[in-house]
């Protein structure tokens, strides 16, 4: 399963929408159309307290990629 981190490599001002284009599988670029198309029905105070949230409580992914990869499956047991 994988974790939503935000993104180190994706990243414009805090990595939120290039960390769910990584964990959605979808380009970083689509997911800020998709945000700033969203600003303008909504307004825009509550799509930047969204954003001001994730920031501080999404955890940044570690080292210079994006987020770290998920565990190896655990081994078959033989009967």
């Amino acid at each position: 399963m994988k974790r939503y981190y935000r993104s180190r490599s994706e990243r414009r001002i805090a990595g939120v929408c290039g960390g769910l284009g990584e964990l959605l599988d979808w380009d970083p670029t689509l997911v800020r159309l998709g945000f700033v198309f969203l600003l303008l029905p909504t307004g825009i105070i509550p799509l930047i307290v969204v954003y001001l949230a994730a920031w501080a409580i999404v955890p940044e992914a570690e080292g210079p990629g994006s987020a770290p990869p998920d565990p190896p499956p655990a081994p078959p047991h033989s009967a």
